[in-house]
């Protein structure tokens, strides 16, 4: 990892308010990259003095001159996005600052290194909200300031990080950050006494469910879902059609998918994970570059993943109906007394119509570790 500057976010005078206003538009910019994939959400921002006559001053200080974020794997990255639409205005970038919300890679992938692009071009400064954790891509802030530019590391750090928790998480675990979902009546029940579970939630739960789902890059449910179900695990739009971003379809246990059944329909492609080992479905989809994962069930899948504390965050859409008896959202999660509990802490309540959702996270980082799943729903 990159080591900081002395020149972070609220600690230095260097640090200009129209630098700080920058990273706020640079943290916008990002947010219209893709939330799923396999790299990180980024803006950038170039700033320049005012007497390059350029347009609308972000404050007394400094102008923009160009901006540019990611928009997607194989694409330009934020600061070479914002070089090139410099340079198609024919703006001289010399002695700029560069306002980028990630660290600056310093290797080459699918792109050449942006720290190296911002050298070539004359870059005198960068202000970053968010060192890179990633070995491969680490390094470009030091790569910088040993080429002679000033680099200040940390400026709207907190909000760069909430951007990018699901990637952050992902690079530093080298697996996939795990939403667990689970749609539940108010008793815990997520199907009823024979079976039926369509719809326990209301069409308003369902659709922000589905924009969930256009969010990540993998869905996962056990093979018992698949058989009392048969899901076909699409993100669909309001009007029923699928969405642009198709997550994978991943199925966990050895039993055969159907060859009628609908997750071999339109969709996302389908992985089949002929294994009972949720570590070992991680690490496969972490080679396959799944950043996050959405867990849908059944309850023997989610049980596994929580007893082997692989949740990082917990969706649950409540709705206000008693079942009574039925099919339970978890299995026995080896708790013995309330002091075991896996514990929660819940970041915000969404109403949805006649249900409410509840976004939380663990109290606990992690349990013992379990090694299998069941293949039966």
């Amino acid at each position: 990892m990159a080591r900081q500057s002395a020149h972070s976010y609220g600690a230095s005078p260097r640090t200009m308010p129209s630098e700080r206003a920058a990273m706020d538009r640079a943290l916008e910019l990002a947010r219209r990259g893709p939330a799923f994939g396999p790299n990180p959400r980024v803006g950038c921002v170039l700033l320049g003095a005012p007497d390059r006559g350029l347009t609308g001053p972000v404050d007394g200080d400094l102008r923009v001159l160009a901006e540019g974020w990611h928009e997607g794997a194989g694409t330009a990255h934020a600061e070479a996005a914002a070089l090139a639409s410099a340079f198609g205005a024919g703006v001289d970038v010399r002695g700029a600052t560069a306002v980028v919300t990630l660290e600056p890679c310093n290797h080459t992938g699918r792109t050449g290194p942006c720290a190296q692009a911002l050298l070539d071009a004359g870059i005198a400064r960068v202000v970053v909200a968010v060192p890179d954790p990633n070995p491969q891509a680490a390094g470009g802030a030091e790569h910088l300031r040993t080429g002679g530019v000033d680099v200040a590391v940390g400026v709207g750090q907190a909000q760069g990080r909430a951007l990018l928790q699901h990637w952050l998480a992902a690079v530093d675990r080298a697996r996939p950050f795990v939403t667990l979902k689970l749609a539940v009546s108010i008793d815990g029940r997520i199907a009823a006494a024979d079976g039926s579970s369509r719809w326990i939630t209301s069409e308003v739960a369902r659709q922000h469910a589905h924009g969930l789902r256009a969010e990540v890059d993998a869905i996962a449910v056990g093979t018992g879902t698949v058989a009392a179900d048969d899901p076909s695990l699409t993100a669909r739009n309001a009007a029923g059609g699928l969405t642009g971003h198709q997550p994978l379809r991943v199925v966990v246990g050895h039993r055969e998918v159907p060859a009628g059944a609908r997750l071999r329909g339109p969709g996302g492609e389908l992985v089949h994970l002929r294994t009972h080992d949720v570590a070992a479905v991680l690490a496969a989809l972490h080679e396959r570059e799944v950043r996050h994962l959405l867990v849908e069930g059944g309850p023997m899948l989610a049980t596994a993943f929580l007893r082997g504390g692989f949740v990082d965050e917990l969706y649950t859409y409540v709705a206000p109906v008693l079942l009574g008896t039925g099919l339970t959202a978890v299995g026995d999660l080896g708790v013995g007394s309330i002091g075991e509990a896996l514990r929660f802490v819940p970041r915000e309540p969404v109403p949805l119509g006649p249900d409410v959702l509840i976004v939380s996270t663990p109290v606990r980082a992690s349990r013992a570790p379990a090694t299998t799943t069941e293949e039966s729903r």
